[in-house]
């Protein structure tokens, strides 16, 4: 059977557009590498909580629950997509993970875990969370204790009774930090000084100063965005800093060495495990046989729609394809002007 679209992801922007579509008759269908619903935050380490409230965190057409001052945790979170994908019912094939995507004059062939699939649009929605960014550290080969990523830190208590350092000044390295403190001696690595969010502020302001930015820089305005610093304040980042665990953190350190890691002024720290909270980069290895793959790994695009391919959209990947995209409530926005730009495409073609 050939599609008009077929959305590559089952996670929130992938569901957001899919909701967008449903009011459509074109023939769509999600093809989704994980087997179950609930995108990348399955993946998430036991404790994790969004940032907003749970009622700035809701995709288009459900709110989630809990209201204007409960921050969902992670397995709210995706009990919430699993109702959302199940109140909806959309399309979905998995667990079916796109191996390459083809143009040619007919449309896209793509080639997966389940065979070949034809569509003539094609929606990249598959986020960053399977390519995690490891910074290259001189002596890692070396090291004889255990490097992880924080996409695939799930619980403190693998690590009881251990020295780890944990790398990153951002909210993933402050909440992580947060859960390990208890059972394990730790350190903090941070590239500079660590920035907390004044109490009060949380996502949903963020998300309110950032469109107020947003908007002014569409009208030509100038809007001078609050500093106020990055780590937002969820109930378990407040308890650590009051316990103190924040109180001490290390620059970024130079090499590894066999027992732990080093700085070129001669101090080094024997520690168990490193565990980078050093972000992602978006996971488009399955868009490289198109040839449109810039040097810094993203697809230029106008918006969601990528300008060197027509009948191509990328959605959820951050600022670049959309304002706020790769939040819950952000990628709603963009998630409808992707539809909107289809329908336009898949009509034109057809006339």
């Amino acid at each position: 059977m050939e599609y008009d679209v077929i959305i590559i992801g089952g996670g929130q922007s992938a569901l957001a557009v899919a909701y967008y579509l449903r009011r459509t008759s074109q023939r769509f269908l999600l093809l989704d590498g994980e087997a179950h619903p609930g995108g990348s935050w399955q993946h998430g380490w036991h404790s994790l909580s969004l940032f907003s409230p749970a009622l700035w965190s809701s995709l288009p057409g459900v709110l989630m629950p809990g209201g204007q001052q409960y921050y969902p945790s992670r397995d709210e979170t995706i009990q919430y997509l699993r109702a959302y994908e199940d109140r909806y019912q959309f399309p979905v094939q998995r667990p079916v993970k796109v191996l390459s995507v083809e143009k040619d004059a007919d449309g896209y062939r793509l080639q997966t875990t389940a065979g070949d699939y034809r569509t003539r649009a094609v929606v990249s929605a598959t986020g960053s969370f399977v390519n995690p960014y490891f910074p290259d550290i001189p002596g890692k080969e070396r090291f004889r204790g255990t490097l992880l990523h924080s996409s695939r830190y799930q619980s403190p208590y693998t690590f009881r009774g251990q020295r780890v350092a944990v790398v990153g000044e951002g909210n993933s390295g402050a909440q992580i930090l947060a859960d390990l403190a208890p059972v394990a001696d730790t350190l903090w690595i941070t590239r500079q000084p660590p920035s907390f969010l004044p109490d009060h502020i949380d996502g949903k302001y963020l998300f309110d100063a950032a469109t107020m930015q947003y908007e002014a820089m569409q009208q030509g305005k100038d809007f001078q965005r609050p500093s106020l610093g990055q780590i937002v304040m969820v109930p378990a980042v407040k308890a650590a800093r009051d316990s103190g665990v924040y109180q001490h953190y290390l620059p970024a350190f130079d090499y590894f060495y066999e027992d732990g890691i080093a700085w070129e002024n001669g101090q080094k720290e024997a520690v168990d495990t490193v565990i980078f909270c050093t972000g992602f980069r978006p996971a488009l290895e399955h868009l490289r046989p198109l040839g449109i793959m810039q040097p810094n790994g993203k697809i230029n695009t106008r918006g969601t729609m990528a300008t060197d391919m027509p009948g191509l959209w990328l959605v959820g990947y951050g600022q670049w394809t959309g304002f706020a995209s790769a939040t819950l409530i952000g990628v709603g926005r963009t998630a409808r002007k992707t539809a909107e730009e289809l329908i336009a495409y898949l009509e034109n073609a057809q006339g």
